[in-house]
This record gives structure tokens, C-alpha cells and sequence, in this order.
């Protein structure tokens, strides 16, 4: 089975082909970008699929982050993924980009609760947390950093995405262990290929947004075009 793996969800435009049983992508590209995914996305997709064996009739699944994320980087990502596995006839599954960035420490089965933190802005963070079995103790939300925080029980905390920083100095704080494990602000695309294999193929990939868009209509402005 090959899976096609596709992130938009952060600071990067990413793709890779990965096969069961295989140590390493088949192929994989990822472009650091703050904006200007759309534009990327689908010529960095077509460069992947042509290092790739069989194209994309090999492929058996599609995987795409769903969030949280940008508004506009998890749109461009959930529907080139939905559109490949239309055209491909094949499921399209969603991984959560907090569990994304966790996967690479959970594997290292330490101590501890592994927690990513992602950066809301504002004083808030998306986060969650794991068990060393993988299990969700903090299943993923939008919360202060305080609130997180109070939140999170079990020492030592195994921190990672662009929020742990800051996460870190105020759980250090609360009297918590803390570590900074992992510098990572975007998921390695390979571990959102191997979560979407183990996804559940007939559960659709809907956005997981957790927050209210910034951009809001002015007062007494209509969102509704005008008639005639």
C-alpha cells in the first residue's frame, strides 16, 4: 500500500509517498513558506508523483493534516487531498497536526507526558497531550497557557511545536520538569504518512479548526451579495 501524505497546515508546504514496510519515502518534498500555499501545493505535488513508481494510480490512500492550523493552509491542503482521491478513487483520511508533531517523541517511549503546543497568538495555544502509549490525556483544544498548564498532570513534560516555548517557561514556573524535546514548528511529513495509515479509512477528513476566524465582517456590513 502507498500513501500520498499532504501538510499545509503551518509554516510549510509538504508531500511525500510513503509504502508499508518501507524505511524511508519514496519520495518527499517540503518548502518552509508562511504563506503562499496554494500556489505551491500542487506543482510540489506533481514533482513527488513523478519520482514515483507507478504514478498516482499506485496509490492506496491519501492522508492530509486537518488542523488546527491556518484557516486558509488547512483549506488548500483538504481539498487537493480530496480531489486526488476522487480522481484516484481512493479514501482520503485526516491526521491531526498536534499528533503529527508528537509522533516522533512518542516512538521514543520515555517517561512523561509528550505535549505539543502550537502558538494561537494572543496568549492562547492549541494543545495536547499523550501517554507514553500513545493514549490522548489532553485530547487537542485551544486553551491559555495558563489553562494548559493547570491542565496537564505527570512530570516530566516532553515539549514540542512552536507554542513550547512559552509553554514552558510558565509550566517550569507551576513547579513542573520540563523539556524542551524537539524543536519542531511543522510536522515531518513522513509521520503524517504513517498516521494516515493507521486511520480510520471511512472517517472523512474534515477541517479540526478549535478557533473562530480572526477576520470578521465590519459592524452592519452584509456577508450576503446584493440583488437586484
Amino acid at each position: 500500500m502507498k500513501i500520498l501524505a499532504i501538510d499545509t497546515a503551518l509554516q510549510a508546504t509538504s508531500a511525500c509517498v510513503f509504502e508499508v514496510g518501507a524505511d524511508a519515502p519514496e519520495a518527499a518534498e517540503t518548502i518552509a513558506m508562511e504563506r503562499g500555499h496554494a500556489e505551491a501545493l500542487l506543482p510540489l505535488i506533481d514533482r513527488v508523483m513523478a519520482r514515483v513508481e507507478g504514478g498516482f494510480p499506485a496509490l492506496s490512500r491519501i492522508a492530509v493534516t486537518i488542523g488546527p492550523g491556518s484557516f486558509t493552509g488547512l483549506r488548500i491542503g483538504i481539498a487537493a487531498a480530496r480531489a486526488i482521491g476522487l480522481a484516484c478513487n481512493v479514501p482520503v483520511v485526516g491526521v491531526v497536526t498536534l499528533a503529527a508533531l508528537a509522533a516522533p517523541l512518542i516512538l521514543e517511549q520515555k517517561p512523561g507526558l509528550v505535549v505539543t503546543a502550537i502558538d494561537a497568538r494572543h496568549g492562547s495555544i492549541y494543545v495536547a497531550a499523550f501517554g507514553p502509549d500513545a493514549r490522548a490525556v489532553l485530547a487537542p483544544r485551544l486553551m491559555t497557557i495558563r489553562e494548559a498548564v493547570e491542565s496537564l498532570n505527570g512530570d516530566p513534560l516532553r515539549l514540542t511545536g512552536s507554542g513550547a516555548p512559552m509553554l514552558a517557561i510558565e509550566a517550569a514556573a507551576a513547579g513542573h520538569i520540563v523539556e524542551l524535546a524537539s524543536d519542531a514548528t511543522t510536522p515531518d511529513i513522513l509521520y503524517v504518512a504513517k498516521l494516515g495509515l493507521l486511520a480510520d479509512p471511512l472517517i472523512p477528513a474534515r477541517p479540526l479548526y478549535l478557533k473562530a476566524p480572526d477576520a470578521k465582517p465590519l459592524p452592519g456590513a452584509s456577508i450576503m451579495p446584493a440583488t437586484a
